[in-house]
């Protein structure tokens, strides 16, 4: 198994504390412009999945992780939410359908960047026409790489994701930095892009 699933699968596997649960500053940003059919690629716990499935989406969550797949098929059963989780392999995964929002938080940085940019145009692709991609990625200049492949990783340039959705409306461009173990930080670019009618 891959470090960074392993990583995050351990992590995934501790239960679904508050802290676990709760939605991210990006996803935060992101919920409000997902609408109709929704594709979560690389959703962790599904924290954004049942969000938006609890304001009318229908979601698809996948993600590399048992632990999490597992988690959000008890809890879709549980709360009777239109969630529908898979495990996939989000590296070679082929999308199979086209959808109202596509969203990818804090995965691609993951694979290195030839995969990165090929999951990332993938993922464009299948996102019909009007619809939204909401995208984050860890950028040039952070020193918060413990959990990565050593050579299985891909720091964005700190305007290229912009750079890859030329053509498309931009909702929301934003750099954000946070403050991360040993007097480092980590940096995140977030696009918010809807695709042209």
């Amino acid at each position: 198994m891959n470090h960074s699933i392993t990583f995050f699968d351990q992590q995934f596997s501790q239960g679904a504390t508050p802290q676990a649960l709760a939605l991210n500053p990006f996803e935060t940003l992101t919920l409000p412009h997902l609408r109709g059919e929704v594709l979560d690629f690389g959703s962790g716990m599904g924290n954004l999945a049942f969000a938006a499935a609890r304001q009318g989406c229908r979601v698809t969550a996948l993600d590399a992780s048992q632990a999490a797949v597992a988690h959000m098929q008890q809890r879709a059963t549980a709360e009777a939410l239109p969630v529908r989780a898979e495990l996939a392999d989000l590296r070679q995964y082929l999308i199979g359908a086209d959808y109202d929002a596509i969203v990818s938080i804090g995965l691609l940085m993951f694979f290195d960047c030839v995969t990165a940019r090929k999951v990332l145009a993938e993922l464009q692709q299948h996102v019909r026409p009007g619809g939204i991609a909401a995208v984050n990625v860890l950028i040039e200049g952070t020193t918060y790489l413990d959990m990565f492949e050593p050579t299985e990783h891909c720091l964005f340039g700190a305007a290229e994701l912009l750079q890859c959705f030329d053509g498309w409306d931009i909702v929301l461009n934003e750099l954000s930095t946070f403050e991360a173990p040993g007097n480092t930080v980590k940096r995140f670019a977030t696009v918010i892009a809807r695709k042209p009618a």
